[in-house]
């Protein structure tokens, strides 16, 4: 996965996820409930707020870019 923008959606409805990446893309909820995927740059921030579904993402620097917390959190895009 080295080189992409990990993706995450929040089915699970937590209020915060964490991330090891500063650049993620959010997709709201797993297909075919979900949002426009967005690209969100924190820069150099420690969070980011998705503009469609409201989910804060924060940076964990103890994670690795293509980990969170929840785990759950993380999307898998099975089609591709």
């Amino acid at each position: 996965m080295a080189g992409t923008v990990p993706h995450f959606q929040n089915d699970m409805g937590v209020a915060m996820i964490e991330t090891g990446a500063h650049e993620i893309m959010c997709i709201g909820a797993k297909p075919p409930f979900d949002h426009p995927h967005v690209y969100l740059d924190m820069g150099h921030d420690q969070e980011i707020i998705c503009p469609y579904c409201s989910t804060l993402y924060r940076h964990n620097p103890r994670l690795g870019a293509n980990e969170a917390r929840p785990a759950e959190a993380i999307w898998h895009n099975e089609a591709a």
